[in-house]
């Protein structure tokens, strides 16, 4: 049984392996954390040329060795295997587990420590889906679906709702009424107005909200 979490990754090591357009697709989504990435392989490809330029990645252009993980902490580094060579997959992951490292070989679950999942983003809000490794087809699937019903409102709403939560809780109320204000809230119609891109309606609403509660 898998147990899911979200990790901070900002100043965290990430070793990618590989220089294709799987490669390409992992270091693209881990620019986004903060993390430090580094890339190996022989030959990378012209987007990881030019986030190499530009100083956004460090890229080693060799073949990978034991040595390349030496500067990876345990508890501190990510290491993910996208090579399009299944011996060299398999070596990464046992050389890497050995130094007790995390690692993920893409397409690959028997070689997997942990898994990434299919992922819709909408400002602070993430939905994940997985199915550890068994069908990352179903997982894409589920995802594209989730983007139909989990439009861009949603990002405006948990925008706003963070900003809510903020004035409950410096507030006076006890916390069987804050739970009150968040239900109220959460309840409402007020995403249905987002929806139709009425926010500054939508503000009004919530400010009538908390100032009925005395917020």
């Amino acid at each position: 049984m898998l147990f899911p979490v979200y990790l901070k990754l900002n100043a965290v090591r990430c070793l990618v392996v590989g220089g294709g357009a799987v490669a390409e697709r992992k270091v693209l989504a881990l620019l986004e954390t903060g993390c430090f990435i580094t890339v190996v392989a022989p030959a990378i490809s012209p987007v990881l040329t030019e986030l190499n330029e530009q100083g956004l990645i460090t890229v080693y252009q060799q073949e990978f060795t034991d040595d390349c993980l030496t500067e990876l902490q345990t508890g501190r580094s990510l290491v993910f295997a996208a090579t399009n060579d299944e011996d060299v997959n398999h070596q990464i992951f046992e050389q890497a587990d050995r130094r007790g490292l995390m690692v993920n070989v893409v397409d690959d679950p028997e070689y997997c420590s942990f898994f990434v999942p299919a992922v819709v983003r909408r400002g602070d809000l993430s939905i994940a889906v997985s199915t550890g490794g068994r069908s990352p087809l179903l997982a894409r699937r589920l995802r594209e679906k989730l983007e139909v019903d989990f439009g861009p409102e949603y990002a405006i709403w948990v925008e706003i709702l963070g900003e809510c939560r903020a004035r409950v809780l410096k507030s006076a109320l006890n916390e069987t009424d804050r739970k009150e204000v968040f239900k109220e809230l959460i309840d409402s119609d007020l995403l249905s107005l987002l929806k139709e891109g009425k926010i500054d309606q939508v503000r009004e609403r919530v400010d009538e909200c908390l100032w009925s509660w005395s917020v």
